[in-house]
């Protein structure tokens, strides 16, 4: 599967919001009933944002334009039940009495800070030094695992 695009994360963090709060419907008329398996939700959230490795390239974009019309008119499921107004053209959300009226000015999105922080050698790193000194169960070891392997090595 390719690397999916911020817009595309967003999308599938909206629609696994849905499913942890309990607002994922099986169907897209949500007369399924809702979603209660994780894996089911995450196939549905790839296929929502245009990410699923099942279907073609045209189908995938098909899909995610039909996401984002709908989350532009404000009709997902979390927007409906936290009573968000849609999002602009603009990518500003409208201003509301019940938002006191603030948002009109603020970006819908967040800003993006720097990627990582300098907190040493990735995970990436430590792991290809750990296969250097052929440390066993590397390809298994958590981040921290690798850093107290290669310490004891």
């Amino acid at each position: 599967m390719a690397k999916t695009s911020p817009r595309q994360r967003k999308t599938i963090g909206r629609v696994m919001h849905e499913y942890k709060h309990g607002e994922l419907k099986r169907s897209r008329s949500g007369k399924g009933g809702k979603v209660k398996n994780r894996r089911q939700a995450i196939a549905i959230a790839l296929g929502e944002a245009g990410a699923s490795k099942y279907e073609s390239k045209s189908e995938n974009k098909r899909d995610f334009e039909r996401t984002k019309r709908k989350e532009r008119r404000g009709e997902t499921g979390q927007q409906a039940r936290e009573g968000k107004s849609r999002i602009g053209a603009r990518g500003r959300r409208e201003s509301s009495r019940a938002m006191g009226g603030k948002n009109a000015t603020r970006t819908a999105s967040r800003r993006r800070t720097s990627g990582r922080s300098n907190t040493g050698p990735t995970r990436a790193e430590l792991y290809q030094r750990a296969k250097r000194k052929h440390i066993r169960g590397a390809s298994r070891m958590k981040k921290a695992e690798l850093r107290k392997a290669l310490q004891r090595s």
